[in-house]
């Protein structure tokens, strides 16, 4: 009997320990299901555990401007931190691809020593750029428009070389830009205006625009109310810090010229490009320049022409040239712009423009190829440090007259969310509608995320952002607002070759290698996120001279977002904190579990002149 009980107890023991085992199985798959769902109690216990194992390196990060100096409050880190001292106070403007010294060492030949020309790994600063003594935040947009503090730009030659011509003046601790240019003195929106006549501003069609030598950029500030996006370059040059100008501004623009490489911009890109008195020889080396500029236009698009030599007639004593010479150049500005078939549209005044053709089949000239250069290339966006050529850059089919090369795109804003053509037609290896639909959804709620973490985010307190890998623009996308730009960087390792298709969106970007430093002036931008760079550049560069070139580019109090593996964050984390960055490591929007994390950061506010800061 008593070995019948003993049976009997072991077997309701058995039943009572399956229950038991059940019903803890039943309770953490309930649980993971909750938290990972990112509802319930479940997201604070993972918040609670992740708080426990430091994976929140500092949970009272702030993102508020201060402009005074701040001590560092970092909790204790694994392994030492590395600290890096500021650089001497004359580094306080440096743009390491555009110095001065090193470009005097090559040719003058077709601007080749304007363009990039980097430093070898040996003579890379490993040091802070100090900000000038007084440096402050710029004004909010869009009062940054027409004002920048004389602190952060002490540069006071342009308002005595352009005081005629209405660009730039000092007035008390201030530059005012009353959006003059030598082309438009009574203002860009006059000037504007006239074009609008032609080009089709208003409806959206027209959304992106590249203007060559843009000077303060005063023509893309204020197309900016229009709705159009301008990328502006010009080089470095003894117009001392008119890009810097443009970036303090809030305007998109980056150190550049037209030289002897091509443009770091994919083909069909622009929906108008602009030159206005930029001095560039657009009729020299067999109209090179313009078909450099056919090659980034888009098939319908529009190129503008404004001052010499266009009206030469009428203007050539102001100008102080010989009739002959300015009536040799409008003529081959004519003869390239018919070899390109591009057709003129409009001459008044001092200004022309053309129109770029739909396509091939709708240019009669370009079907005897006999009379054409085309560009041997099979990839007309592969363009990094690659020599420009006099050819002209071949169109996509197509079946008929009516039908846009490469695809026709909605006015703005109905393309920002639309499939790209160059997606819709397979022209990205990969690549599905369905792959492009899914990384835009998945955008939306990264920022989501990003800003219960940065409440500033969304504001319109950053108003200069760089995403230093782009993808599809879908950062870009899901904070587009007037209240900012991005300047959607693709790295030239990138897997894919999808900045064309940022284009298409209504968004702008650039070809970078982050390996180099980026062609801007230091404290440009005031707020850089990247996902997945550093895994992307693993093994490719230091880590640490891709995080001091980000420190160059960031503004004090500019504020850090960066996705990728843990692993790597926590590398960047320790070397961040050297570098007077505040950092909070925090988990995915979808739980601890994902390996894939988060690291917010503020660059702290500081100045030149106390070289002693960092010890």
């Amino acid at each position: 009997m008593a070995l019948k009980a003993s049976s009997v107890d072991n077997r309701t023991r058995s039943t009572v320990s399956i229950c038991i085992v059940i019903g803890m199985c039943c309770f953490f798959y309930i649980l993971g299901a909750w938290q990972k769902s990112g509802f319930g109690k479940g997201d604070s216990i993972a918040l609670e555990i992740t708080k426990r194992t430091d994976c929140t390196i500092l949970p009272n990060l702030s993102f508020d401007t201060h402009h005074s100096k701040a001590g560092s409050s970092s909790s204790a880190l694994v392994s030492p931190v590395k600290k890096f001292k500021p650089c001497p106070d004359r580094y306080t403007d440096y743009t390491p691809c555009q110095d001065q010294n090193r470009a005097m060492k090559f040719p003058r030949e077709n601007m080749n020593y304007r363009e990039r020309h980097c430093p070898p790994q040996k003579e890379k600063l490993h040091c802070l750029i100090p900000p000038p003594k007084g440096y402050v935040a710029p004004f909010p947009w869009p009062k940054s428009r027409d004002y920048v503090p004389f602190a952060n730009c002490p540069y006071k030659s342009l308002t005595v070389e352009k005081a005629i011509q209405n660009w730039v003046q000092y007035e008390g601790n201030v530059f005012r830009f009353p959006g003059g240019g030598t082309q438009f003195p009574q203002g860009a929106d006059k000037y504007i205006d006239q074009l609008a006549s032609v080009i089709p501003i208003a409806n959206g069609t027209v959304r992106t625009a590249l203007d060559t030598g843009c000077g303060v950029a005063s023509w893309g500030a204020y197309l900016l109310k229009r709705n159009v996006l301008a990328m502006s370059f010009a080089p470095r040059d003894s117009h001392e810090a008119q890009v810097q100008f443009a970036l303090e501004r809030g305007v998109p623009a980056v150190i550049g010229v037209l030289g002897t490489i091509k443009l770091p911009y994919p083909s069909r890109a622009f929906d108008m490009a602009h030159c206005s008195r930029c001095l560039i020889p657009w009729g020299a080396n067999d109209g090179m320049y313009m078909m450099e500029v056919d090659r980034v236009l888009r098939p319908g698009g529009y190129w503008v022409l404004s001052g010499p030599p266009i009206n030469w007639k009428v203007n050539y004593k102001g100008w102080q040239r010989t009739k002959k010479d300015l009536e040799a150049e409008q003529n081959r500005i004519e003869e390239i712009a018919d070899l390109l078939c591009w057709e003129k549209v409009s001459e008044k005044g001092e200004m022309a423009i053309w129109r770029k053709r739909l396509n091939t089949e709708s240019c009669p000239s370009r079907q005897d190829e006999s009379t054409v250069q085309m560009c041997e290339s099979t990839n007309p966006d592969d363009v990094w440090y690659k020599k420009m050529k006099a050819c002209v850059t071949p169109l996509p089919d197509v079946k008929d007259e009516s039908e846009v090369a490469g695809g026709a795109i909605k006015p703005f804003p109905g393309r920002l969310n639309a499939v790209p053509p160059r997606i819709a037609n397979g022209l990205i290896p990969g690549v599905s509608t369905q792959t492009f639909q899914k990384d835009n959804k998945m955008w939306k709620k990264h920022v989501k995320a990003y800003s219960t973490v940065n409440k500033y985010l969304l504001t319109g307190r950053y108003r200069n952002i760089m995403d230093m890998n782009a993808g599809f623009g879908g950062f870009a996308a899901a904070i587009e607002s007037p209240k900012s730009w991005v300047m959607n960087a693709v790295p030239t390792i990138a897997n894919m070759p999808t900045l064309g298709a940022v284009y298409e969106r209504g968004l702008i970007g650039i070809y970078h290698d982050w390996c180099e430093a980026f062609s801007t002036y230091p404290r440009t931008y005031d707020l850089i996120h990247a996902s997945s760079l550093f895994t992307l550049y693993k093994n490719k560069c230091s880590m640490e001279d891709i995080l001091l070139e980000m420190d160059r580019i960031l503004r004090p109090e500019g504020a850090v977002i960066l996705r990728d593996d843990v692993d790597v964050l926590t590398k960047v984390n320790n070397l961040a904190q050297g570098m007077r960055w505040d950092t909070k490591l925090v988990d995915h929007e979808d739980g601890p579990l994902v390996r894939e994390k988060i690291l917010y950061a503020v660059k702290q506010y500081w100045v030149g002149g106390n070289q002693t800061a960092l010890a």
